[in-house]
């Protein structure tokens, strides 16, 4: 199985002053969420690789499992937000049992509704909040079969 994480809470855009919303970080609650996430992703086998968008939010939103896993972070464009789906679709096919994958709001929705019409069956009510995880489970060809979206931490 694999692990897409939608990223923590990173403010609202509207407030953000940076130069780019790339480097928008997470706020306060979104660290809490993020470092919240490790023991249930360990607990349910992950593993790495860590795989992250490039945009800031998502790197921090994996950086407390990286601490734990004494592994890196590692960019990968294909998750970042404004993408067509199927190069993420691509990538989510190829990674390891035990990889976690962090993209975006828009991203995730259109890579899960493209999983159903593939015949993934989706065990659970959909939750698109910020950390959100989907739970994903591939059969021995490598298609993906089961879903199952666990609700963001409690702050």
């Amino acid at each position: 199985m694999i692990f897409l994480v939608r990223h923590a809470k990173a403010g609202s855009r509207s407030d953000f002053h940076g130069e780019d919303d790339s480097t928008r970080p997470l706020s306060k609650a979104g660290w809490r969420q993020s470092k919240a996430l490790v023991d249930r992703l360990l607990a349910a086998g992950a593993t790495g690789p860590l795989l992250a968008s490039p945009y800031a939010r998502c790197v921090q939103t994996l950086g407390p499992l990286a601490e734990q896993l004494a592994a890196d972070v590692v960019i990968d464009h294909r998750l970042a937000e404004d993408q067509r789906f199927e190069p993420m679709l691509d990538l989510m096919t190829t990674t390891p049992n035990g990889t976690v994958l962090c993209s975006h709001g828009d991203m995730i929705p259109a890579v899960m509704a493209a999983l159903e019409r593939r015949g993934c069956n989706i065990e659970n009510e959909p939750n698109w909040k910020k950390a959100t995880v989907w739970v994903l489970t591939r059969d021995n060809q490598g298609h993906f079969t089961h879903a199952a979206c666990w609700p963001p931490p409690a702050e």
